[in-house]
């Protein structure tokens, strides 16, 4: 079979190899000067090593000290699985998952919400765009300890805000975080809060990526403004809300400082209400066991890269990138 010559090709007559005339280069092959690939790892050396000191050689110390057993003054001593024993066993541990579990879960209702304030956000013009933006976001660079402090004061029993609403229209509020039938539900809505900020950003770029043109076609075909929210906006939103819940999830089974700042070491309730980053928290920080502690963050790790693998996994059923 004869080979088509294109314009600006020659080819060898000995090797049959295919070299631009304008470049020299062999078709196929990719030449660069050793300078041009020393300055390219050079680039990127600072962010390689920087994982590599602050997050994959700690992930390796924890994975090796999970199986030792610590001294009050240091010192390592080899236990096998003794910890990750201890710690399946914990009677805590069924009560604190459930709870991980359920607020992760009740984390996820932030996205709709974030989603329906991103589209209304969108539909605003003028100087109040950015108002809006940034009282929205304000809760996403506040300290976490000062946002608990202001919820617990608002969830008070006796005198929050809270109680003190329902009490107008004749309902008698319970004790928010002293109760341990509302104090998950409580927290999750103080996270639902604290994210939406962050999520109506993520979201707000993602409409506005949607070409226009969509939306006009299916104003000619007679789509009415939910029809095409079902049909145009959520389909290529999809990345978006696939990107949005994979941090969630991850987010929601870390779940500690709201528990430690709302409830308090005296509550009644921190009980039924501990999630597992509490409980690395208490052996780690109260109890001394580090080697617990550390069996408890690889348990932790291989948790969130499981769901986030099946993640990642479902989502080419449901994500749309085109």
């Amino acid at each position: 079979m004869a080979l088509a010559k294109a314009p600006g090709l020659r080819i060898s007559r000995r090797t049959g190899r295919r070299t631009c005339r304008r470049t020299g280069l062999r078709i196929g092959e990719q030449h660069g000067h050793p300078r041009e690939w020393i300055w390219g790892y050079l680039m990127v050396l600072p962010l390689v090593a920087g994982i590599g000191v602050f997050y994959l050689w700690p992930i390796v110390q924890s994975c090796y000290y999970s199986f030792t057993s610590w001294g009050v003054f240091g010192g390592q001593q080899w236990v096998g699985f003794a910890n990750y024993r201890a710690f399946l066993s914990d009677p805590q541990l069924p009560k604190a998952a459930w709870n991980t579990v359920l607020y992760s879960l009740l984390m996820l209702l932030s996205i709709p919400f974030s989603i329906v304030c991103a589209a209304l956000l969108n539909q605003v013009r003028g100087r109040s765009v950015a108002l809006y933006r940034t009282l929205f976001f304000l809760p996403v660079v506040s300290m976490p300890a000062a946002v608990a402090m202001v919820w617990r004061w608002l969830y008070n029993g006796d005198y929050g805000l809270i109680n003190y609403l329902l009490s107008l229209v004749g309902i008698h509020g319970p004790h928010w975080v002293f109760d341990p039938r509302f104090t998950v539900y409580a927290m999750a809505v103080v996270g639902i809060w604290a994210s939406l900020g962050y999520n109506m950003i993520i979201f707000a770029a993602g409409l506005k990526g949607i070409p226009r043109h969509y939306y006009e076609a299916a104003e000619l075909d007679g789509a009415g403004r939910i029809r095409q929210f079902f049909s145009i906006t959520l389909p290529l939103l999809s990345p978006s809300i696939f990107f949005v819940s994979v941090l969630t999830v991850i987010g929601g089974l870390q779940m500690f400082d709201t528990v430690l700042m709302m409830l308090g070491k005296a509550n009644p309730a921190l009980a039924d209400s501990k999630t597992i980053a509490y409980l690395f928290y208490e052996d780690v920080f109260l109890d001394n066991q580090q080697g617990m502690g550390c069996a408890i963050a690889v348990v932790l790790m291989a948790v969130l890269l499981v769901l986030t693998a099946v993640q990642f996994r479902l989502q080419k059923k449901w994500v749309h990138y085109e």
